[in-house]
């Protein structure tokens, strides 16, 4: 977009996650939320009641409110791309929560559509760019491990039922994992190794139902409609290979989320679903692991984050945290998923640019600590 205008953001969908977006829009000068909308009206006017001169709409009026210019679609994942749709049809970029659709049939359907429109494609996750995995990939861009040789990505959950009021979604189809938390770490590997270019899988799931642990249904049961514990391998156009381990059913890990072998090194590297994080090095040669010193990626960073990016980006320059990909994350997923019932590998028929590397900086206007 590469405006010097703050842009007015409406959204779409006042679910539990849209907390930490309104807490950093308040330190985000590219950003003015002027409107929310949700399908329980009331969810909506308690948002607008907390966050000055937001209007509560109905989601038909926010889409058709010239104010809004663009859309944060924080709605469930099954309703992302139809949000979207709807959305760019308006004449109104799209930044959404991950994955960018159900399917990538879907997901094409939204780039294809904005592309048309001339408007702009964004998705989460924007923890990419924050100081955790851009440290990790200026250690690797500056020749820290060598050659990178591989990586593993390990998310271990007993399920989010036990702390979720309504994790329903989770466990039907779009759910799942993989696809709730896979994209954190395949969005991370493609900026830290590059495109994927074939993957094979493995899939299991241990219940066929699961017991809500908290809130109002506390104690009732949603029926499990999806594989809860997956394994694949990538194979990056780089030759390096990655190893992903997603479960609902495990209950405990020491793995580091992600590990990066080189040849003259390996690499710990944080939480990709945080924005920041200790990055160890272990050298060859070495005999301690060395925390590395924060050296590239905005500060203080947080959700939403990749909207204000996003606004920054040239015109006419594919996003950070953009919808290629996303949709290079999404396909890379549903792949695994693909190779694990079939048990034969899928080639990868979409390819993505690295995401350019974000250099140190600070967005926010006010330290996180000072935020309301």
């Amino acid at each position: 977009m590469d405006t010097d205008q703050p842009i007015n953001v409406g959204i779409i969908g006042c679910g539990a996650i849209i907390a930490q977006y309104l807490a950093n829009f308040r330190r985000l000068e590219d950003i003015n939320l002027v409107a929310v909308a949700d399908l329980d009206p009331a969810r909506a006017q308690a948002v607008a009641d907390s966050y000055d001169g937001v209007r509560a709409l109905s989601v038909d009026a926010l889409l058709a409110d010239d104010d809004v210019e663009l859309v944060l679609n924080l709605t469930i994942p099954a309703a992302h791309a139809e949000v979207a749709l709807r959305a760019i049809a308006a004449g109104k970029s799209v930044y959404g929560e991950k994955p960018l659709a159900a399917t990538t049939a879907e997901a094409r359907q939204v780039l294809d559509a904005a592309r048309t429109a001339g408007v702009v494609v964004g998705c989460a996750p924007d923890t990419v760019l924050g100081t955790g995995i851009q440290t990790a990939r200026k250690a690797i861009d500056d020749g820290l491990i060598g050659k990178p040789i591989s990586a593993t990505a390990t998310m271990v959950t007993p399920g989010h039922e036990r702390w979720h009021p309504n994790p329903d979604f989770y466990y039907q189809p779009g759910g799942g994992p993989l696809l709730d938390m896979g994209p954190y770490y395949v969005s991370a590997l493609v900026t830290l190794l590059g495109p994927v270019v074939s993957v094979i899988g493995a899939a299991s799931h241990t219940r066929d139902e699961r017991t809500i642990g908290s809130g109002p249904r506390e104690g009732q049961t949603v029926p499990v409609a999806i594989d809860t514990h997956v394994t694949g391998v990538l194979v990056h156009a780089s030759g390096a290979l990655s190893t992903l381990v997603m479960s609902f059913d495990a209950v405990k890990t020491k793995s580091p989320n992600i590990e990066v072998h080189g040849e003259r090194g390996s690499l710990v590297v944080p939480d990709p679903n945080h924005f920041d994080g200790d990055v160890q090095l272990f050298a060859l040669g070495a005999d301690h692991w060395e925390t590395l010193p924060v050296s590239a990626g905005y500060t203080d960073s947080g959700r939403g984050f990749g909207i204000a990016d996003l606004i920054r980006t040239p015109a006419g320059q594919e996003p950070r945290a953009g919808g290629a990909l996303a949709f290079h994350a999404l396909e890379v997923m549903e792949s695994v998923l693909a190779s694990a019932h079939t048990g034969a590998p899928v080639r990868i028929g979409s390819t993505v640019a690295r995401p350019a590397p974000v250099q140190l900086a600070t967005l926010a206007a006010t330290a996180l600590a000072a935020a309301p």
